[in-house]
């Protein structure tokens, strides 16, 4: 079964302060689709949250139904929204309960094949790059 890696992140300038989420999508190494958002004034991880709901939304988009056929990588550099999606650590900010649950509800749906997995930013940098781009206006 082919593996669909997205590469995920979110930051915000100030925390909070103005925010931004991107994802990189690879199959096989290859980029399949960039995406980036700027999300106003939110924290970083918001920010993090943001960035795993944007790479489901592009799985949709990309796979459709197909999703629950197929094997999915999130890759993300923010330990604390990793563990908090792989329900490792309690969600301490009320405000992402919301996003959570979004986010649970999509993978109960549409994709069982679905894992988190925490990475250094430094293996991050697709993601990070594009983030550092959204933040610096480009």
């Amino acid at each position: 079964m082919e593996k669909i890696v997205a590469r995920t992140a979110g930051a915000s300038r100030g925390n909070p302060g103005p925010a931004a989420a991107s994802v990189s999508i690879l199959a096989e190494g290859t980029v399949l689709k960039e995406v980036k958002i700027s999300l106003g004034n939110a924290g970083d991880s918001f920010a993090g949250y943001y960035g795993v709901m944007l790479a489901l939304q592009t799985f949709i988009q990309l796979y459709g139904e197909k999703t629950q056929e197929m094997q999915f990588e999130i890759t993300l550099d923010d330990e604390v929204v990793k563990k908090q999606l792989s329900a490792e650590l309690q969600i301490t900010e009320p405000g992402l309960v919301p996003m959570f649950i979004e986010i649970h509800n999509l993978r109960v749906l549409s994709f069982p094949n679905l894992q988190f997995i925490h990475v250094r930013q430094e293996l991050n940098s697709d993601a990070r790059r594009l983030v550092n781009e959204t933040l610096e206006g480009k």
